[in-house]
């Protein structure tokens, strides 16, 4: 699965495609990591995201959590496909800022 991470003065967009399972968690790990260290607020864009796993999840949430902790925004952005956002519905992300706006 592609990751990148475009980066600007005050943000760090991770962008995310195709299926965010196990079998990519070693690298979302790295990259939300990454990202947190930078201090700036973090966006997630999961427009091109196809299916997304409980071990992805648990990632965004302790990102999420840590970033909170932290003073940083963290958003779950973009214009997301209906599978996706049910399983973050299901998971309980409703009270992870989510901006569906295209970006």
């Amino acid at each position: 699965m592609p990751m990148f991470c475009d980066e600007s003065e005050m943000l760090s967009l991770l962008r995310l495609q195709g299926d965010v399972t196990i079998s990519s968690a070693a690298e979302l790990k790295n990259l939300l990591l990454a990202a947190l260290a930078r201090g700036k607020d973090i966006h997630v864009d999961l427009s091109c995201v196809t299916e997304v796993d409980v071990t992805a999840l648990q990632l965004l949430w302790a990102a999420e959590r840590e970033a909170k902790g932290s003073g940083i925004e963290f958003t779950l952005a973009g214009p997301m496909p209906e599978d996706v956002a049910a399983a973050l519905a299901a998971a309980g992300f409703e009270k992870i800022s989510i901006d569906a706006r295209p970006i």
